[in-house]
């Protein structure tokens, strides 16, 4: 009977808005207590005590452990049950496939990690990524799976949840990557562009909700994420930060996209390997010859982990590399404004051999008010941060964008997390 009650409560318009805040002030830690929420909603305490008691009925909140007291009775503490569930989540990179679990709290508590080729088309693409996620939920009893996020590398149309002429996907432009994550689980999916996903993780690292930030991966390709006053920025078609593909001034070097002079074909972790190699045959000496020599394969990492190391071949390509890309960067710090630039990706392990010319380039050519505040720092390279993004991705759908529709089912349904039309 107390569920049935809790749904029916769900009928009520104004009465679910301010369940819904109760549940995420608890969520997100903004509220502990019952007196907490009634500080910050304004509600008084019967009505605090109702929407409390839903929630916990619906299963979100829970009772926990009595907190400080004030002078009376001590308060008992509220926590959001993150536990009750699991986020399965899917980045998938130019060479690789990572998947990972998380809790509703953006927890990664399970992962695996291959070497694939994503040029080898969508089907046997996901057959894969399905095949770990089927092995690590068996290895990893939890919750049931609530929501399913996949990151791609190349453009998304974030509404139908395709690639649109991802230039280094063959066979996935157009391709529906919702369709077979919603088949095996039955959950919402949400896809996005991975570099979104990245940025999204370099949002939760920092204590600003309104925050503008740009996140650029410099890898195989170039592609930047938008933080737009604390919101992923995609624009019309969700082609917003493709920066790798502006033109470069007097570059007619083909690009993989087809087009000639873009930045991915001159500065790009593919573009930087070319040009080694070149080099290379033409008799450059150093580091990265005695590779070679050794049979090891020239690489973006290789590149910088050698600049690094001082050698001189790589030293010129990482500092070219950089400073094309920091002319770019400063066309979006002119017109976007950000407070941080995070600069990630294979390339910019080179540190500050890469983050040195970046800075330069954008404090030369950006406004003087566009920079005053502005850091330029480079990513913590772990790992694990694309999965923690698509955690980031999954818990705002479910929570901040489509929780009204939802929550009185008591777990999230494709249908239910769809915008009414």
């Amino acid at each position: 009977m107390a569920r049935d009650s809790a749904l029916r409560f769900g009928a009520q318009t104004d009465e679910v808005m301010s369940l819904l805040r109760v549940v995420n002030l608890v969520r997100t830690g903004e509220a502990e207590t019952r007196p907490e929420i009634g500080r910050l909603t304004g509600l008084g305490r019967g009505v605090v005590t109702q929407r409390v008691e839903a929630a916990i009925e619906m299963g979100f909140l829970e009772d926990g452990e009595f907190g400080p007291s004030s002078g009376g009775r001590a308060p008992r503490t509220l926590r959001f049950r993150s536990d009750q569930a699991t986020i399965v989540i899917c980045a998938l990179g130019a060479l690789h496939i990572r998947v990972g679990l998380s809790t509703l709290d953006g927890e990664v508590f399970a992962e695996a990690h291959r070497e694939w080729d994503i040029g080898r088309g969508p089907a046997e693409t996901i057959d894969m990524s399905l095949g770990m996620i089927d092995q690590l939920l068996a290895e990893h009893p939890s919750g049931p799976v609530w929501a399913v996020s996949v990151g791609v590398p190349g453009p998304v149309d974030f509404e139908s949840g395709s690639p649109v002429a991802p230039p280094i996907m063959p066979g996935w432009n157009g391709f529906d990557v919702r369709r077979r994550f919603e088949q095996r689980f039955d959950v919402p999916v949400w896809v996005d562009n991975d570099v979104n996903l990245l940025a999204l993780t370099e949002r939760s690292h920092r204590r600003d909700d309104a925050i503008d930030l740009i996140y650029c991966k410099v890898g195989s390709g170039i592609g930047a994420g938008l933080v737009s006053h604390g919101r992923i920025h995609r624009g019309a078609n969700g082609a917003a930060g493709d920066i790798g593909h502006v033109r470069v001034r007097d570059s007619e070097t083909p690009c993989r996209c087809g087009k000639v002079g873009c930045l991915e074909a001159e500065a790009s972790g593919w573009a930087i390997v070319r040009d080694a190699t070149r080099a290379l045959d033409e008799g450059a000496v150093g580091i990265l010859a005695g590779l070679v020599a050794r049979g090891e394969l020239i690489t973006p990492e290789a590149v910088s982990i050698a600049a690094v190391d001082g050698d001189a071949l790589a030293i010129s390509l990482v500092q070219r590399s950089a400073r094309l890309i920091g002319e770019s960067i400063a066309a979006l710090v002119n017109m976007f404004n950000p407070a941080v630039i995070v600069i990630g990706g294979a390339v910019s392990a080179a540190g500050e051999i890469f983050l040195a010319e970046v800075r330069q380039r954008v404090y030369e050519l950006s406004l003087p008010l566009a920079t005053r505040d502005l850091s330029i720092v480079r990513s913590v390279g772990d790992e694990r941060e694309p999965l923690r993004g698509g955690a980031e991705l999954a818990i705002e759908e479910l929570f901040e964008v489509t929780f009204p529709r939802w929550f009185a089912s008591g777990r999230p349904t494709i249908e239910g997390v769809k915008a009414p039309v």
